[in-house]
């Protein structure tokens, strides 16, 4: 596996979470070597070679690691994938004129993953009902136990929740469905997490410094 200079948060915690041993081998993407000039020209990191196997997506690579706990539907990876990106630029912007609109897109980014979680799959659907059963009653992403779509997610809501204290920005108490989620995802940590803390804090952290 390669991957950028340091920790990559991401998929070290899915090797710890596997029990993996490995070591690290840096790469100076300006100075490639012949394999990584042919899989990633333009110095995009992290692929991962297994034999023949080539995997370049973060997310392809997680699930490859880890394939028991990857999501059974595709939409739960990628209910979550404009909130960071969404933060970041409201957290960074030093623009007051431009406050508001960028505090809509981090909004409506959070309407999204909230939509998400309070909708139906299709395991939860009785077809031979003919009563509206309401919201989803799943606790996390993809069902009632937690996948990797949570362990990338849930350390961006923590650094949503965390930098309310500098920002003002606190998620919506009508996003019920991402409230609930929160709640339960504190609760499985307290108890046994899927998660590791460690690893958690790890995945925040990295994140806090690129927020920066």
């Amino acid at each position: 596996m390669f991957v950028k200079a340091g920790s990559d948060g991401r998929l070290f915690m899915v090797l710890w979470l596997k029990g993996v041993t490995f070591n690290v081998t840096i790469i100076d993407t300006k100075r490639q070597t012949k394999i990584v000039q042919k899989l990633c020209p333009g110095g995009q990191l992290p692929f991962l070679l297994y034999g023949m196997e080539e995997h370049k997506d973060t997310n392809k690579i997680e699930e490859f690691l880890y394939p028991k706990l990857a999501a059974l539907n595709p939409e739960s990876n990628t209910a979550e994938q404009d909130i960071f990106a969404k933060f970041s630029a409201y957290i960074k912007n030093s623009n007051p004129a431009l406050s508001d609109n960028l505090e809509k897109g981090l909004l409506k980014a959070l309407k999204v993953l909230d939509n998400h979680l309070t909708s139906r799959h299709s395991e939860e659907v009785d077809e031979t009902s003919a009563e509206d059963e309401g919201i989803s009653q799943r606790k996390f992403l993809d069902g009632s136990e937690l996948t990797l779509a949570d362990c990338n997610l849930l350390p961006m809501l923590h650094i949503v929740q965390v930098k309310k204290k500098y920002q003002g920005f606190t998620i919506p108490e009508a996003f019920q469905g991402v409230q609930q989620y929160l709640s339960n995802a504190y609760a499985q940590e307290e108890s046994a997490s899927t998660c590791p803390d460690d690893e958690i804090k790890l995945t925040y952290e990295q994140g806090s410094k690129a927020l920066k």
